[in-house]
This record gives C-alpha cells, sequence and structure tokens, in this order.
C-alpha cells in the first residue's frame, strides 16, 4: 500500500500531522465500561495487533502518536514493529504521570521519569494531567513548581508541554509566560469530560498562545466520526490538532478519510452504513 500525506502544522520547529493517533482504543481505555475495556484488550492482546493500527495511520500520513510511553513496553514494542514494517519513523508525544510532590527523592523520582521518556525515543514530553493540575493554585493564577519540571524535560532534549484536561493550565501557563510548546485540552461536540461548557473551552483554545493537541472528539464514541472529526476540525485553528483513537486499521483508514475532507471542506468518500431494508436516501 502506498503511504499517503496528511494536513501538517508546526509545533516548536517539528512537523506534525494535524490528526495525531490516540492509544485508549488499543490500550483499553475505552470511558465507557468494564465490557467495552474487555473488548479492547481481547482484541489488541499484544504489540503485534496494535502495530497493525499504528501501520494503518502510518500509510495515512499521520506519522505522530500521543499516549503514555513511559514504563509502556506494549505501546513501545508496538510503534516499532510498525515503523519497521512501513520503513517510517513515528513521532511519539509522550504523557507520562510522574510525582509532583515538593520534596527532594518526588523529584528525584520525577527526574527519572523524564529521562525514560527521552530513552524511549519521544519528542515530546507532556506532564499528564493527573500530575500537572496538582500544581494548579487558582487563587495565585498560576502553576507554582510548574517551572522546575519544564526544566528538567528541557535538559533531557525533550520539548515540554502540558495535558491540560483543566482549562485553566491554558491560561494559566500562558499568562505566566511558562516554557510550554503545546497543550492537550478535551475538545468534542458533546462536551463529554470537559470541565466547562464547549464555547468557554472554544475560546480558550482559540486564544492559546501554542498550538493545541485535542482529545475525545468523538465523545469516546458518544458521536460519530462523521460528526465528531467535522466539528473539531470546522472550528479548530490549522495550528491545531485532533487526536483520534482507532480499534482497527480500518476505522484509521475511514477517520482519516473524514478528517481530510473537513479540513478541505468537501464530502467525505464513505461506504454506506449496514442496515436492513435501507431506503434509496440513504443507500
Amino acid at each position: 500500500m502506498e503511504t499517503k500525506t496528511f494536513p501538517r502544522t508546526t509545533v516548536a520547529g517539528v512537523s506534525l500531522p494535524r490528526m495525531l493517533a490516540g492509544t485508549n482504543w488499543v490500550l483499553g481505555y475505552s470511558h465507557t465500561g468494564g465490557a467495552a475495556d474487555k473488548l479492547i484488550r481481547s482484541l489488541h492482546t499484544g504489540p503485534e495487533s496494535i502495530a497493525t493500527v499504528m501501520e494503518a495511520f502510518l500509510f495515512e500520513g499521520i506519522d505522530a502518536v500521543m499516549g503514555p510511553f513511559t514504563g509502556n513496553a506494549l505501546m513501545q514494542d508496538a510503534v516499532k514493529i510498525a515503523e519497521d514494517r512501513v520503513g517510517k519513523k513515528m513521532i511519539i508525544i509522550d504523557t507520562p504521570p510522574m510525582n509532583v510532590n515538593d520534596s527532594a527523592d518526588a523529584r528525584r523520582e520525577a527526574e527519572q521519569i523524564i529521562k525514560a521518556s527521552r530513552k524511549l525515543g519521544a519528542t515530546f514530553c507532556l506532564i499528564h494531567h493527573a500530575s500537572a493540575e496538582q500544581l494548579v493554585n487558582k487563587n495565585l493564577r498560576a502553576m507554582p513548581r510548574l517551572p522546575d519540571y519544564l526544566s528538567m524535560i528541557r535538559s533531557e532534549g525533550l520539548l515540554p508541554g502540558l495535558s491540560a484536561h483543566m482549562p485553566e493550565l491554558i491560561i494559566y501557563s500562558d499568562a505566566n509566560n511558562y516554557d510550554v510548546e503545546t497543550y492537550i485540552q478535551i475538545f468534542n461536540c458533546m462536551g463529554f469530560l470537559m470541565q466547562i461548557e464547549v464555547e468557554s473551552v472554544y475560546r480558550t483554545i482559540r486564544a492559546a498562545k501554542k498550538p493545541v493537541m485535542t482529545i475525545k472528539p468523538m465523545a469516546a464514541g458518544r458521536c460519530t466520526p462523521f460528526v465528531g472529526l467535522s466539528f473539531n476540525f470546522s472550528v479548530l485553528r490549522d495550528i491545531d490538532m485532533v487526536t483520534c483513537g482507532c480499534l482497527t486499521p480500518d476505522e484509521v483508514h475511514e477517520d482519516a478519510e473524514i478528517a481530510r475532507a473537513a479540513i478541505e471542506r468537501r464530502q467525505p468518500v464513505l461506504q454506506g452504513r449496514s442496515s436492513p431494508a435501507k431506503t434509496d436516501i440513504i443507500k
């Protein structure tokens, strides 16, 4: 299969596709329930099956993947297999949780996590939201001690960023000129897992000083890819990205076509839905 190209943007001098490969739908995080998690894990029992999904992303020209790579040998092996099969590298956007307690021992732990991110070949190290949000002080409109961790990331030659489920992280980071190159932010038409209404998050993304990597565009399966991807790409800036998790290679190809069509403002080329006794208008 011949590899395609996908519309791109630039983050800190690094060329990235405007769609990023997500990992929840190969690692078993459905945001639906135990049965769906079990289904995912039954399909993806090892790196070989996950590699087929990553390979499909690479064929679509989507050569960047976001997820928790540090300490995750499954994803690291899957990406390596896909790279070898396609003959093309994937840009790794690592989102490691780290100990942000205010102690010397905790800082040493964080340093080791960041060093591991560098060793596995990550380009970006975006502090996981569960860790970054512990540093938020709404009274100060700041994130005290965040610069310590950003400096650690820079010292390892990685590009720093924040996973910002809490939209205030973007606002406070920009206001305090923290050394951050990009943000992750939940954004979807249904407001799923968003802490405030869609319109306010939209304004926050549009005002961000740096490109934003949005996640959960289909609200973890609560809306169709056509609706979710079309919405995100229609309202985001040209510098922003949409992270899309897929269960199978076919889903990757379908979602990539929907995304390209949304960016190009055209009708996507898709198969009709399978349903009995379809009328002419929906065939």
